[in-house]
């Protein structure tokens, strides 16, 4: 009789283990699951305003898009300052839209000798820095903006960039 005592001892050890395992097993899928819900919430909330904030980049950019004018490249003397010192240049204005780049090409000759003027100028110390530079953009801009006829309201130029810029002495 002491066998059969024992053996329904063993029966409910048994059936106690699955039942600890079970409810460990459900706190786990559980916690899991709260887990993946919280994880796709976030993700959902931060993924959606990145994605908005896309569209309208794009749309931004659709909406303007920049033209540009080439200036060929050209060679002026400096103002000396010891020696005789020149200028290299190539650039590309950037204009609102194509009719003012239109107006440029019509009048490429006065764009050119203006630009002369401006950098034929400068001296080479000027030039070197960043700032001076800087300094050239804005008269550039400022040149050109005037109008080419007598009267009138003269071109909008938005930026200067330099394609190539080299100072030489000789």
């Amino acid at each position: 009789m002491a066998t059969k005592g024992k053996a329904p001892a063993k029966g409910a050890e048994a059936e106690a283990a699955p039942a600890k395992s079970s409810k460990k097993m459900l706190f786990i899928i559980v916690g899991v699951v709260l887990v993946a819900v919280i994880g796709a919430g976030a993700f959902f909330m931060l993924g959606g305003k990145g994605k908005k904030g896309e569209d309208h980049a794009e749309d931004k950019v659709e909406a303007k898009t920049p033209t540009f004018v080439v200036i060929e490249p050209f060679v002026v003397n400096l103002q000396q300052e010891t020696g005789d010192h020149y200028l290299q240049v190539a650039m590309t204005l950037q204009v609102p839209n194509a009719s003012t780049a239109e107006m440029l090409k019509l009048y490429m000759p006065q764009v050119r000798s203006r630009l002369l003027m401006v950098l034929s100028s400068k001296k080479a110390s000027e030039l070197l820095t960043n700032e001076g530079k800087r300094t050239l953009t804005d008269e550039i801009i400022d040149q050109l903006g005037e109008p080419f006829s007598g009267s009138g309201k003269g071109p909008v130029i938005n930026d200067v960039f330099y394609t190539s810029f080299v100072i030489q002495q000789q």
